[in-house]
């Protein structure tokens, strides 16, 4: 029964003592004998034949949420510090008379259409859409964001290529005045270091190309963009082709960019 206590049960009001505290921690930290992944109150609670208060309250004291977990991945870079100081140097402190741009491309974007039609928000109920959905294809989007105004210049692109992407390369940096001082920050993708990168440098020796450490690529301005145009654009997006993904993305990307603002970096030194 709901709200059934020790005492409805026959037994002696819980306590909560620095044993069935420890106790409680102790068995929180291991994984359970049935096979599951975390615990649940309920599940430890009947574990240690206590309440479930019990353990809600010894897990809100320690703030502890078996039911939460975080992902995260470190990098392996030797040269980290020296390449993340750099990027953020940029970011914080760019060259005078010099264009920052962070250039990354979100790969194999699907153009999904629906089944059934849409019904749309009214007053009580949320906008739906049916389960089933139709794929039309995908294609890969290439972004160059402007540090210091926070403009974005984008590209569709049918493939995801080396060719591709010095092509978009080519395009930023001819939206700039011929002897000005480049930077790119790049991740470590292949197509950004192909013999082909390394000939349009020689070509254009007043870019330099910035690459965040290996399994950063968090550093990279851009991909906080690319998270918006995911929530904005593609979450709930229908597109009944390739060519109308490539089109909405587009109208996005001007728009955006008529209202667009810088990223407001911030920097702590945690020693």
């Amino acid at each position: 029964m709901e709200g059934l206590t020790n005492r409805h049960r026959g037994r002696p009001p819980w306590k909560l003592t620095a044993w069935l505290r420890a106790r409680v921690l102790a068995a929180t930290r291991r994984p359970p004998p049935d096979g599951t992944t975390h615990w649940s109150c309920r599940r430890l609670a009947a574990h240690l034949v206590v309440d479930k208060g019990i353990v809600q309250r010894v897990w809100r004291e320690a703030d502890l949420r078996p039911h939460r977990l975080a992902r995260y991945m470190a990098s392996n870079d030797p040269d980290f510090e020296t390449k993340a100081a750099d990027i953020i140097g940029l970011y914080l402190d760019p060259p005078r008379h010099a264009a920052v741009f962070c250039i990354d491309e979100k790969t194999a974007i699907q153009a999904l259409d629906r089944r059934d039609r849409v019904l749309p928000l009214s007053p009580g109920r949320v906008e739906r859409h049916g389960f089933e959905y139709k794929r039309h294809g995908t294609l890969s989007l290439y972004a160059a964001l402007n540090v210091r105004t926070g403009e974005v210049q984008g590209k569709t692109t049918a493939r995801h290529t080396s060719v591709d992407f010095v092509g978009f390369l080519g395009e930023v940096v001819a939206t700039r005045a011929r002897d000005e001082e480049i930077h790119v920050i790049l991740d470590n993708l292949s197509t950004h270091k192909t013999k082909l990168v390394e000939g349009f440098l020689d070509e254009h020796p007043n870019v330099t190309l910035h690459f965040t450490p290996t399994y950063s690529s968090w550093l990279n301005q851009v991909e906080l963009w690319f998270s918006k145009v995911q929530r904005d654009v593609l979450s709930r997006g229908i597109f009944t082709s390739t060519a109308d993904l490539a089109r909405k993305l587009r109208r996005h990307i001007d728009a955006y960019s008529k209202r667009a603002k810088p990223f407001r970096w911030k920097y702590a030194n945690p020693a």
